[in-house]
């Protein structure tokens, strides 16, 4: 199991993450755009936190704490992948505006064909090694295959069988999921998740951007007179992020196969993983204090 957990890294990486797209994209309908954009303000606001201040924060987060090597990458691709596809559900649970929660994880999707390259090469081109040079057509081949077509195939089935388009996209997310359980149980088996190789310092660092990242999004749309609803979709898109597509880049950048970053990529990969564990943390809690504050403003 691990060895082919090795040789194929990144089918796992791949397969998973077209699944998790292809499912939030049979919950996409041209009205869901048509609603958010007659209040463009809410849509942009998320949009500008995604794309500007978080690659912004981690850039000073990195160079505060003078943060190189493995974490250093690992804090850069966390903050140059979008809203993951969990964040419109948890957007649903938390009573927030899901329909703006669509559109910001599907504008941000967009944008990360560009985006995604730069941000890393802003971030972290400078803690590569010498002879590195950031694939970015490759990234942006990869965002193309792996996310936007698998959301335009996604809503295309939701428009042509709406009846078992719901039920599909539950299907599919799961089997995301799944992927992901596989990647942790190969990486756990081949010896690639090592807390102690990972260290307790840089733990805390992952755990202390996690709570950035939270704050941010909590401010985010306070502090510009938004709704509550608005807010609660901002703060799930910001810190519920496509750790899937984290996964796939870092597969991509640092396959296990390869020996001479095999080090560096172990670090990003369990750096991913934590994240994605203490993401879901901040969520719940989000969503227990969205459903709160709905049923107090119901009862005013």
């Amino acid at each position: 199991m691990a060895d082919f957990y090795i040789t194929n890294e990144y089918w796992f990486a791949a397969i998973q993450l077209i699944l998790a797209m292809f499912g939030v994209g049979a919950t996409l309908t041209g009205s869901d755009f048509r609603d958010v954009a007659r209040e463009p303000k809410s849509v942009t606001i998320g949009t500008l936190v995604q794309l500007g201040v978080i690659p912004l924060s981690a850039l000073v987060f990195i160079s505060t704490l003078g943060l190189m090597g493995g974490i250093a990458v690992s804090i850069a691709l966390i903050a140059a992948i979008p809203g993951g596809a969990s964040s419109n559900f948890f957007t649903y649970f938390a009573r927030g505006n899901f329909a703006l929660s669509i559109c910001i994880t599907a504008i941000t999707t967009l944008a990360c064909l560009f985006s995604t390259p730069i941000i890393l090469e802003m971030l972290i081109g400078d803690y590569m090694p010498a002879d590195f040079v950031m694939p970015r057509l490759l990234i942006m081949r990869e965002i193309a295959l792996t996310l936007l077509i698998p959301l335009s195939l996604g809503m295309l089935y939701l428009y042509l069988f709406p009846k078992s388009a719901v039920h599909l996209s539950k299907w599919c997310i799961r089997g995301s999921l799944l992927g992901i359980g596989l990647i942790v149980v190969g990486s756990g088996m081949a010896g690639r998740i090592d807390i102690e190789a990972f260290g307790l310092n840089n733990a805390l660092i992952i755990v202390f951007l996690t709570l950035l990242f939270a704050i941010i999004g909590w401010f985010s749309g306070r502090l510009t007179g938004l709704n509550r609803a608005d807010c609660s979709a901002i703060e799930m898109e910001v810190v519920v992020r496509n750790v899937n597509l984290g996964i796939l880049i870092k597969a991509t950048l640092f396959p296990a196969a390869a020996i001479q970053t095999a080090a560096l990529g172990d670090t990003v990969l369990f750096a991913l993983l934590l994240y994605g564990g203490l993401q879901m943390l901040i969520a719940a809690g989000l969503i227990a204090l969205g459903r709160r504050s709905a049923a107090a403003h119901s009862a005013c």
